[in-house]
C-alpha cells in the first residue's frame, strides 16, 4: 500500500510489510540500543562553529536532493568544517539498508524516518531524543503541526523533527462535473453528497467508462480517514488493542462498501488493475481521493485546467490523516554534535522555508506553506493547509507491519462485498489486539 510508483514515495506513510517485519527482528536482535549499552541520553550541547566532522544524511527521494544541497549550502555558511555526505537509497530498498545498518551499528548520522518505522527504531535505542535540544531552544515543537509533532513522541519523548506533510483531499474534474451535470463539491460535502454526485456521474457518463470518484483503498487516502471521520479509531488510546469492530469504525469501511456497491467507484479490482491517480488524470474518474502529493502529476496532466480540490466530506465529523517525514539522528553516530547541529538546522524556519519556496514539498515549520498554497495557480491547495485544524496521526505502533498485513488479508473482501461486515471486523480486530500485544 505505497504510493503508486508514478510518485516518488517521499512522505507516504506505509512500507512494504515483508521488510518492516524483517526490521523487527533485526533490531530486536541487536545487542545494545544505539551500539552504547543504554538507553539514548537526549543529551545536546550547540556545536562550536569550528566543529570539524564528516556526516552522512540518508533519506529516500531523488526529487528532493536540490532543495536539500541549497539547505546544506546555508548549513556550510554556519559550520564550514562540516562536511554531509547526501546518502539516497531508493524507496524499495531504504529500510531494508536501514535494517542492515541498524543491527550493525553503522547507522547514517541523521536520516529521514516515517511513522509506521518510527516506534520500532525508537524502542530498540536506534533514535537519540531531542530532548536536549528542546530544553535548549534550539527545537520548539510548538513550530510544527501538533499530530505530527505526536507522531514523533514516544513514552512522553520526542525523538523526530517532522520536516513536511501530507493531508488528503478531494481533487475534482470540473469538466466532467458540467459533462454529467452536476453541481461541484463545495466545503460543507457530507458523505451523502459524494456518493450522489458519484453515482450520478457514473451512471450518466457510463458508456464513456468514466466513474464518479477513485481512491486507492489504503488507510491513509481513505478509510483511516472515513473511520475518524465517523468518530471510530484504529487503535485505541493506550495503543493496546484495536477498535475495528467498533460501531463508528464499522461505519468508515461500510462507507467505502457501500460506495463501491453504487458502482460510484470503479470496483476494487479495477482499482488494483489501475492505481486511482491513473483513473483520475486520465480522465476516467470525476473525483480522486488522494493526497497533496498528486500536485505535480496532476499539473502535468492534460486534465490540468479543469482541475480543482476540495476538503473530504465530513461524516460525523471533518477528519483527515496527516503524516510526515522526520529528520531523526543515530543514537550511535561517532559525530553526534554534527549530527544534531544539522538535525537543528534542517528544522529551522529559514531552512523549512527555503524548501517551500523550491517546491521540494509542504514544509512542517507553521507559517512556511504559503509557497505550496500558490503552486497551482487557479487550483485552492490551500485546502490541504487548512485541513491541519482536525488532522488525526496516521495510526502506527511499534510492529505496523505486523497488522498492516492484516488489514490487507481482510478489509478487501469487506470493501468488494464478499466478505461478511461484522465478523470480518471481528476477526481483525481479535488478531490485531493479539499483534498489538505482541509488539
Amino acid at each position: 500500500m505505497p504510493r503508486t510508483t508514478s510518485h516518488p514515495v517521499t512522505r507516504r506513510a506505509l512500507v512494504g510489510l515483508a521488510g518492516a517485519a524483517t526490521a523487527g527482528l533485526l533490531l530486536a536482535g541487536c545487542s545494545s540500543p544505539g551500539g552504547s549499552g543504554g538507553a539514548p541520553s537526549g543529551d545536546y550541547t550547540a556545536a562550536p562553529k569550528d566543529l570539524k566532522a564528516s556526516i552522512t544524511y540518508a533519506l529516500w527521494d531523488q526529487t528532493q536532493v536540490k532543495a536539500i544541497q541549497a539547505n546544506l549550502a546555508g548549513f556550510k555558511k554556519e559550520y564550514p568544517n562540516i562536511s554531509v555526505n547526501v546518502d539516497v537509497t531508493p524507496y524499495d530498498t531504504y529500510f531494508t539498508k536501514l535494517q542492515t545498518e541498524a543491527s550493525s551499528n553503522t547507522m547514517p548520522d541523521l536520516f529521514w524516518l516515517n511513522g509506521p518505522n518510527f516506534q520500532l527504531y525508537a524502542d530498540n535505542g536506534k533514535v537519540e531524543p531531542i530532548t536536549g535540544e528542546i530544553k535548549a531552544g534550539a527545537i520548539d515543537p510548538k513550530n510544527y503541526p501538533s499530530a505530527l509533532v505526536d507522531l514523533y513522541t514516544a513514552n512522553g519523548v520526542h525523538y523526530g523533527v517532522p520536516k513536511d506533510f501530507d493531508t488528503i483531499g478531494l481533487w475534482y474534474n470540473k469538466a466532467l462535473f458540467a459533462k454529467a451535470g452536476v453541481a461541484v463539491p463545495t466545503s460543507d460535502w457530507t458523505w451523502d453528497d459524494l456518493t450522489t454526485a458519484a453515482t450520478t456521474i457514473s451512471s450518466k457518463l457510463k458508456g464513456q467508462g468514466i466513474y464518479g470518484v477513485a481512491a486507492g483503498m489504503d488507510g491513509q487516502t481513505t478509510y483511516y480517514d472515513t473511520i475518524f471521520q465517523a468518530g471510530g479509531n484504529v487503535i485505541s488510546a493506550d495503543g493496546k488493542k484495536s477498535e475495528y469492530a467498533s460501531d463508528a469504525t464499522k461505519k468508515g469501511i461500510v462507507f467505502w462498501r457501500d460506495l463501491i456497491a453504487s458502482k460510484g467507484s470503479p470496483s476494487v479490482k479495477q482499482l488494483t488493475d489501475t492505481p486511482a491517480d491513473q483513473w483520475f488524470v486520465s480522465g476516467k474518474a470525476a473525483m480522486l481521493i488522494g493526497g497533496d502529493w498528486g500536485r505535480s502529476e496532476i499539473a502535468a496532466a492534460p486534465i490540468a485546467k479543469d482541475v480543482q480540490v476540495a476538503p473530504l466530506p465530513k461524516g460525523e465529523q471533518k477528519a483527515t490523516v496527516i503524516h510526515g517525514v522526520s529528520n531523526v539522528v543515530a543514537a550511535g553516530s561517532r559525530n553526534k554534535q554534527a549530527a544534531q547541529a544539522l538535525q537543528v538546522y534542517l528544522a529551522s524556519k529559514a531552512a523549512q522555508q527555503q524548501q517551500g519556496d523550491m517546491g521540494a514539498v509542504i514544509p512542517a515549520f507553521n507559517g512556511t506553506q504559503d509557497s505550496f498554497a500558490k503552486s497551482m495557480p487557479g487550483v485552492d491547495l490551500q485546502v490541504f493547509l487548512d485541513e491541519l485544524a482536525y488532522a488525526k496521526p496516521l495510526p502506527v505502533s511499534k510492529n505496523t507491519a505486523a497488522w498492516n498485513a492484516l488489514e490487507a488479508k481482510y478489509l478487501p473482501g469487506v470493501f468488494a462485498g464478499t466478505s461478511p461486515v461484522d465478523s470480518t471486523l471481528e476477526q481483525l480486530q481479535t488478531e490485531m489486539t493479539a499483534a498489538l500485544a505482541k509488539g
